[in-house]
């Protein structure tokens, strides 16, 4: 159940704005064409003899190859790697603040997302990220995966408790609710609270990208792959499905819900607009530590597959030393931290990161791999053409998406 990165929380934040039709229909095909490219690449570790994305690439183009695999891999999870930090950072002072009961925030350093982000990393996840191999992570993963679904329990919850209209915080005086009055109603139109079952706007070029995003769970096959008792493919694609089917249904009732919630009112961070609605809630604080909990434990697990690309890339004939693995890992963790710190804004990143690695490790790589090792198929085969279809519309996705969002850059940019 933990191959698949949780990014529940993550994908309220983009798809806040997204229709019902629109949510439903691009989450089932975008899981569906990553449970896919799971069985290409499956089938082509099988048959080119190697359990490793980058070698599969060596196998199948020489060091060009190995260095599309290694570059995607890196790309993607880095982006990953920080979301989760970026989670951590907005989150976390908030809850300290209502635990500790500070109206005034001015000066504290505790409650300055940049520390803490880096504290986080240096006392939790380093020495989670240090461990050698990943099978000892999936216990952290799993107890992520139980906080996100706690997360979604809630979201569903509170869809049958907050009613619409509702007090439009962002625009007016918030009065906090009480139990008696737990909305303030304003002047809403006759589609305030009605849902669109499709919806445009300047951010919906962004939607494809990021939701590709958010299922790639690619790198982490092989070697999940590797150290599966009993190994087979046939078992290996068993736990894949289960996989995807549970964050299929948790990425569509967290949206859905979300969204049905507050309609077009929802913002881009869910939790902030459950907050100005309810105002200090208990309930909502307790989920804020267990999405902050969820996002801590999985960046260790996203970190593995960045140090296996480059120990594959740089030394894979070398025998494993700990000081080796010290210093990737703590240099993955710093440059994450500095982007973490000095960007502003994690949108473009991952709209980029989702046209660009995403795209490769999900469509063009799997098939592109499978098209050149599996040799027992001629290209006339139905699983040839499959493959090669699979590869075309995976250049389609990354080319368009690509230019919608550079576009959209150049537009915001006058």
């Amino acid at each position: 159940m933990w191959i698949l990165k949780t990014r529940t929380f993550y994908l309220n934040r983009i798809w806040g704005k997204r229709s019902m039709k629109q949510t439903l229909i691009l989450l089932t095909f975008v899981s569906i064409f990553s449970l896919y490219s799971v069985h290409l690449l499956l089938k082509t570790a099988n048959e080119g003899g190697s359990l490793s994305y980058e070698q599969l690439g060596h196998k199948a183009f020489g060091m060009v190859g190995k260095l599309a695999a290694s570059g995607s891999i890196t790309m993607q999870n880095i982006g990953a790697m920080s979301s989760y930090l970026f989670i951590v950072k907005y989150e976390l002072p908030l809850v300290i603040k209502a635990l500790m009961n500070i109206e005034d925030t001015t000066g504290l350093w505790y409650l300055n997302g940049d520390y803490l982000v880096l504290l986080v990393s240096l006392l939790l996840i380093l020495p989670l990220s240090l461990l050698k191999n990943l099978g000892y992570l999936g216990y952290t993963s799993g107890l992520s995966l139980l906080c996100m679904l706690f997360f979604l329990i809630v979201v569903i919850c509170k869809k049958f408790e907050i009613a619409c209209p509702f007090e439009d915080a962002v625009n007016s005086t918030f009065i906090e609710p009480t139990a008696s009055v737990p909305y303030m109603a304003f002047n809403a139109t006759d589609d305030t609270c009605k849902p669109h079952y499709f919806f445009f706007n300047s951010q919906t070029v962004y939607a494809v990208p990021i939701l590709t995003f958010s299922f790639v769970c690619h790198p982490a096959i092989l070697p999940i792959y590797e150290e599966l008792k009993d190994r087979s493919r046939r078992r290996m694609m068993n736990v894949s499905k289960i996989s995807f089917f549970a964050m299929f249904l948790m990425y569509l009732f967290a949206a859905l819900f979300g969204y049905l919630t507050f309609f077009e009112k929802v913002e881009s961070e869910l939790l902030h607009t459950y907050s100005k609605v309810l105002g200090a809630d208990i309930l909502l604080l307790i989920v804020r530590l267990a999405v902050l909990m969820a996002v801590t434990l999985t960046v260790p697990v996203v970190i593995f597959p960045i140090r296996s690309s480059i120990t594959q890339l740089f030394c894979p004939t070398k025998d494993f030393t700990w000081w080796r693995h010290g210093l990737i890992t703590i240099s993955i963790l710093a440059f994450t931290n500095v982007l973490v710190i000095f960007v502003p804004t994690i949108r473009d990143i991952f709209g980029f990161i989702g046209a660009s690695a995403a795209a490769m490790l999900i469509f063009i790589l799997p098939s592109a791999f499978y098209i050149k090792l599996v040799k027992k198929e001629s290209m006339k085969s139905v699983q040839k053409i499959g493959a090669l279809l699979f590869l075309l519309s995976g250049v389609v996705v990354m080319i368009g998406s690509m230019v919608l969002i550079i576009l959209d850059w150049v537009h915001n940019a006058h």
